[in-house]
């Protein structure tokens, strides 16, 4: 049988908001669990670049922040499927599911006794904007039925359930052990809890924050005989939080909510890491030769029985080494795009001279965008370190009525332009995150471009290099009048 589940991935903040997708894009892409990278794939983005796109999806529809996407599990039973034929079951699931609408990568992992696959969709729809919500019984109306139809056209074993109470009508025990046992994964939902309880300053904001990462609560209202329950997307059960252990009881997460903090974690975890540990050592020191030992060993060494210990050689192999790594850039390249002929060189370095250029606008039009914001961003820098001032103004202090009037120019001004000092700031990451990827892909095109010039010359250095290359060039000069010609 396979069975699903669906889990909500949250946001990290303004800060870099989509931090948790790109970590879980990575993690499901692990090429030691998927073959290499035999067992990834893309739907509606390319994988290499699928975090990316999915942020500009976000940026271009304004719905950056709260839920940044969802990641669905399907496992399949021990020694049922292999890898090759999960992955087209998992392939289809995509593209069924999610269609034409959202940004999805999937991945198979066979590292384990039960091979699984991951899908991992944007939030946000490319195609109109619209946000992905996971409705109360989606799993057994909509994406467990799709799961079972397609483990049929394969041959494998699917759960039965019933449409009136939304669960198992067959095989019941074992299909629990598989939601309740394995697929709750307690250490997930403690991890979850831990982290709220850092994060929040009472018990209120505590149970806010567990349901925004898409936990459904229950019993939140203290009533007699009742205990606090949640209940993860894709489960059709509550569990209790006292179950978790004597750490996750009600009143336990209330002390830890006024003891612990980002300080108190960060203080446990330095205690917790590795140390050198030092111990004294009684050391002797060697005997020094006497005026007679010194002489014979003199003596041995001008009769030439007594060698001095040569220095190390490995200066005479850097070239060589050097030489290889050049050689190894070369050859991957050649690999990375097909390369099999000398025109074929000319044309990846010629498309790696444009290319470059273009990386070369991209660039200038960023600069341009954040040299026109420069003068807000300063405006809000100059509000920033008035705040103070601001603060003792309001509090009556009038010795700060100066500050008081240029804050308050300050802050008409963002306003009249459609800022605020928040909004602002998050720009201000925007573009600097924006800056240093176009720094890297700059820096991976000249790299690219300088090793296809590279390969280019040492091909002209050989006989008849030259010649059979311009040939080429010519014919595809033709190839390409002709069919100018012939479009005329």
């Amino acid at each position: 049988m396979a069975i699903s589940k669906i889990l909500c991935i949250g946001d990290c903040g303004a800060g870099y908001a989509g931090k948790h997708l790109r970590q879980a894009l990575g993690y499901i892409a692990e090429p030691e669990k998927t073959g290499d990278g035999r067992w990834v794939g893309a739907l509606n983005c390319q994988k290499e670049t699928a975090y990316e796109q999915m942020r500009h999806t976000k940026e271009t529809f304004e719905k950056t922040d709260k839920r940044q996407g969802y990641h669905l599990i399907i496992s399949f039973v021990e020694g049922e499927v292999d890898a090759d034929t999960a992955f087209e079951v998992i392939g289809r699931f995509a593209k069924e599911y999610l269609g034409k609408d959202y940004e999805a990568v999937y991945a198979v992992h066979d590292n384990t006794e039960h091979i699984h696959g991951h899908i991992i969709f944007n939030s946000v729809s490319f195609a109109n904007g619209r946000k992905y919500r996971y409705e109360k019984g989606d799993w057994a109306r909509k994406i467990q039925p799709v799961t079972n139809r397609l483990c049929e056209e394969y041959g494998l074993s699917t759960i039965e359930v019933s449409e009136d109470r939304l669960r198992p009508s067959e095989n019941y025990k074992e299909w629990n052990d598989f939601r309740d046992g394995k697929f709750v994964w307690s250490d997930m939902i403690r991890r979850d809890i831990d982290a709220c309880i850092l994060q929040a300053a009472a018990y209120e904001s505590f149970l806010s924050m567990l349901s925004d990462m898409g936990y459904e609560l229950k019993n939140t209202n203290r009533k007699e005989g009742k205990y606090l329950a949640i209940k993860p997307m894709g489960m059709t059960r509550f569990r209790r939080l006292k179950s978790l252990g004597e750490n996750y009881s009600e009143e336990r997460i209330r002390e830890r909510i006024l003891t612990e903090n980002l300080s108190s974690y960060r203080q446990m975890a330095k205690k917790d890491m590795p140390q050198i540990m030092r111990c004294r050592v009684k050391r002797y020191r060697r005997a020094k030769l006497s005026g007679i030992q010194k002489r014979y060993f003199a003596k041995l060494y001008r009769t030439g029985q007594l060698k001095k210990r040569s220095y190390s050689q490995a200066w005479k192999y850097r070239d060589e080494i050097r030489k290889m790594q050049r050689l190894q850039e070369e050859y991957l390249f050649l690999a990375k795009h097909d390369i099999h002929t000398v025109a074929g060189i000319a044309m990846v370095a010629e498309g790696m001279t444009d290319k470059k250029r273009e990386t070369s606008r991209e660039k200038s039009r960023i600069f341009k965008e954040r040299s026109r914001m420069k003068p807000l961003f300063e405006a809000a820098e100059e509000m920033k370190e008035l705040q103070v001032c601001e603060n003792c103004y309001q509090r009556g202090e009038r010795l700060f009525e100066k500050e008081h009037n240029r804050w308050l120019e300050l802050s008409g001004r963002l306003e009249k332009e459609g800022y605020t000092t928040e909004r602002l700031e998050t720009l201000k990451s925007h573009y600097r995150s924006e800056i240093a990827l176009i720094r890297e892909k700059e820096k991976a095109v000249a790299k690219e471009e300088r090793i296809a010039k590279r390969i280019l010359n040492d091909f002209m250095a050989v006989d008849g290099g030259k010649e059979l290359l311009e040939q080429k060039v010519s014919d595809r000069e033709k190839n390409k009048t002709k069919q100018r010609n012939s479009i005329r």
